[in-house]
């Protein structure tokens, strides 16, 4: 399984990265309204012998900052030592979002909506193209990082597309605390990657612009994991201890009504049908709506938003 070409030449940008070399690509994504060019880091590790290419990205969306850390220190702490195949680290792919502290580039579009893009459509869509074009032909094996969003934060945990069964077998490699099958959304790099026939694991925690040790430290291990476990690499690093739990059944608790939330659950406990998680209540403290779990479960996802609306979401909770 994911032989892969990581022993062929490897073919980016113009450039060739042969068998036993690694290099540095930058690739021109656009420019600032200054002119100043913006360059996509591409960092390529080829090995010598024959094996899967995996693809390690962050920063689709620019202000999910814990897997750029998470890259970042992969390749500062020089884990890459390839024994077989090939490796594409991509730490920052929207550099847009990440410059402007944004979930979107500029023009309020969602790069992870834009796939497979276009070179003549909005800023959102080019990258998409560019990307799709360039970088992810090469791959076999993508791991995207992602957080939760604004106030949102996820429990670590891995996503895989239901119709791919090697996704679901590197999901349980990866070993983050859940783990489960999610639907394929439309303009998503994900969804791109499945239409070529490539795997996919969508890792979340944390959430947007705030690091999490826990998060990053779980996100370095699963990599790890599932590198090793395509003998890729051997690393001595410990394991994570725990089982990675399969949900087969999530849903969102949503705010019945606006009012100040304040949570009385940890993140990642397991819960039981009618068990209170939190409450709201109002600024004069005259009406307090208690929020129960509806089903027997485990928390993955909480609002830590202090304020909310009706119809916010709160809780994600999974069987």
């Amino acid at each position: 399984m994911w032989e892969g070409k990581g022993n062929a030449d490897l073919k980016l940008n113009g450039q060739t990265i042969v068998p036993g070399a690694q290099q540095l690509v930058k690739i021109e994504i656009a420019k600032l309204p200054t002119g100043t060019v913006i360059d996509l880091p591409v960092h390529v590790f080829n090995a010598s012998k024959k094996g899967p290419v995996v693809l390690l990205q962050a920063g689709l969306h620019g202000d999910e900052i814990n897997g750029v850390e998470v890259l970042r220190k992969l390749l500062v702490d020089k884990k890459i030592k390839l024994k077989r195949g090939a490796l594409i680290v991509v730490p920052i792919l929207n550099l847009f979002g990440f410059i402007h502290f944004s979930r979107d580039v500029p023009d309020g579009k969602d790069v992870n909506r834009s796939f497979p893009g276009s070179n003549k459509g909005s800023l959102a869509s080019r990258i998409a193209y560019t990307y799709a074009q360039e970088v992810l032909p090469l791959a076999d094996i993508a791991i995207d990082l992602h957080t939760g969003g604004g106030q949102r934060y996820n429990y670590p945990q891995i996503r895989y597309t239901a119709e791919d069964l090697g996704g679901k077998t590197l999901a349980e490699v990866f070993n983050a605390p859940f783990n489960f099958p999610s639907s394929l959304i439309r303009g998503s790099f994900r969804n791109e990657a499945f239409k070529l026939g490539k795997t996919v694991l969508v890792y979340e925690a944390g959430e947007s612009m705030r690091f999490s040790a826990e998060a990053m430290r779980i996100a370095k291990m699963g990599i790890l994991n599932v590198l090793n476990y395509l003998q890729m690499i051997k690393t001595n690093d410990e394991p994570l201890k725990t089982k990675s739990i399969a949900l087969t059944k999530r849903r969102w608790i949503r705010a019945p009504r606006a009012g100040m939330f304040l949570s009385e659950i940890a993140n990642g406990s397991k819960i039981e049908k009618g068990q209170p998680l939190g409450y709201i209540t109002d600024t004069n403290d005259q009406k307090i709506k208690r929020i129960k779990a509806p089903f027997d479960g485990y928390v993955f996802c909480i609002n830590n938003q202090a304020v909310v609306n009706q119809g916010d979401a709160l809780y994600h909770i999974g069987h």
